[in-house]
């Protein structure tokens, strides 16, 4: 079976690449699911070693953070953010500052993409509404987005991963994290100021956006739940129970239904996660893997060091997805250091401004946009994002330099 796990490998990791399977309506979570399927069907893989291979306190932490980020949703909290600051800055360049740092912040306390599906339509339909081009401040929204949940290790699917894979401590990586995080936000501002001619909006557009309504209780509630949260992770409780805790007590509403909060959780990304975890798994039955390791090895080529780190998350982000890359990665090399495993966790979110493919996040804004009129092409994105990239690069990999946890 040692050939068709490995067809399979390369197969659904292809169709990682690509995002779908030409002629198909199927997305990476269709190509995932069906490659597990081949490897459930043929007995190359069993149940149970599906079942063991799955990182279930990653799952479990990102569920919970989904059921966080709902109770948000639900209050009309992202929906008074975007209209706040779309309306709140008349001048664009203090607009996409504005844009830039609220999206940055919020991503790092919620997940990245879960922040975008949200805010883009509402800040898209606000933009046209004053007249003004929306493709820089969708590029802003996207890559803040990218950028600010780099700083956590709940702020986005791949650093969750990370954080659960390696036992890293929350509140030490949040130190390493920060300065970079602040550096490349403050990278991406500069580069679409560079790489776009911002030009005030000629007036009201017809069709006005009305102040969404906001409901202070739930909001207040959301509140409370962050603060408890934040709290659970100084004290020993591993973080998934602590965040399951915190999405438990939310569950118990008398006004908002618990099919509407778990309704609002991505399952696409929850089984993408789950159909990676074995289709990796059974390459990793082959020792083809370990083969693989011992001939870096013996070259020097490990992925503990920035010039190797660098290169392969910059491209492997790009190809397959950040997402994906990680989870290849961790189950590939498990004994990756701390310093390694901050590394990929920040490296991987900023390679994903490079091109609009280069995450999901990205793709989400983009397609969100679409759907209330805004066009943001892959050639817009790249005119930014190859830039920022390629500078957010550079700051970070002296960052950890200098801060001696990864050598070059």
């Amino acid at each position: 079976m040692t050939t068709l796990s490995v067809t399979v490998f390369v197969l659904v990791y292809l169709g990682m690449a690509l995002g779908r399977v030409p002629g198909l309506a199927i997305d990476r979570t269709g190509v995932a699911l069906l490659g597990l399927i081949v490897l459930l069907a043929t007995e190359d893989l069993t149940l149970a070693e599906a079942g063991a291979a799955v990182d279930m306190p990653t799952i479990a932490l990102l569920f919970a953070l989904m059921i966080l980020s709902a109770q948000f949703e639900h209050s009309g909290f992202y929906g008074w953010v975007a209209h706040w600051v779309v309306h709140a800055a008349k001048n664009p360049k203090r607009l996409l500052a504005v844009l830039i740092a609220v999206t940055g912040a919020m991503a790092a306390i919620f997940t990245n993409d879960v922040i975008v599906f949200a805010l883009t339509p509402l800040v898209a339909a606000g933009l046209m509404s004053e007249n003004l081009d929306p493709r820089p401040y969708l590029i802003g929204l996207a890559a803040a987005a990218n950028a600010g949940s780099a700083a956590t290790l709940i702020g986005n699917p791949q650093n969750i991963l990370i954080g659960q894979a390696g036992g890293l401590d929350f509140w030490t990586y949040l130190t390493y994290a920060i300065p970079p995080t602040i550096a490349v936000l403050v990278i991406v501002y500069v580069t679409i100021l560079v790489t776009w001619r911002l030009v005030p909006g000629t007036g009201r557009a017809p069709g006005e956006v009305p102040r969404p309504p906001i409901d202070r209780f739930q909001l207040g509630k959301g509140i409370v739940a962050i603060v408890a949260l934040i709290g659970l992770f100084l004290t020993p409780l591993p973080r998934e129970l602590s965040a399951l805790a915190v999405a438990g007590a939310l569950l118990l509403s008398r006004r908002l239904s618990s099919r509407a909060m778990i309704g609002a959780v991505d399952w696409q990304l929850l089984l993408l996660f789950v159909c990676l975890f074995g289709v990796t798994a059974s390459f990793g039955k082959t020792g083809l893997s370990q083969e693989g390791l011992a001939w870096l090895a013996a070259h020097g080529l490990l992925p503990d060091r920035l010039s190797v780190l660098a290169p392969l998350t910059l491209i492997a982000s790009n190809t397959i997805g950040n997402v994906p890359a990680v989870i290849l990665l961790i189950k590939l090399v498990p004994d990756l250091s701390d310093g390694a495993l901050t590394a990929l966790a920040l490296l991987s979110t900023f390679a994903g401004n490079l091109l609009l493919t280069g995450s999901l996040c990205n793709i989400i804004v983009a397609e969100r946009a679409a759907t209330v009129g805004a066009k943001l092409g892959f050639m817009d994105f790249a005119r930014s994002g190859i830039p920022m990239t390629l500078a957010s690069f550079a700051v970070t990999m002296l960052w950890l330099w200098a801060t001696g946890l990864v050598p070059l």
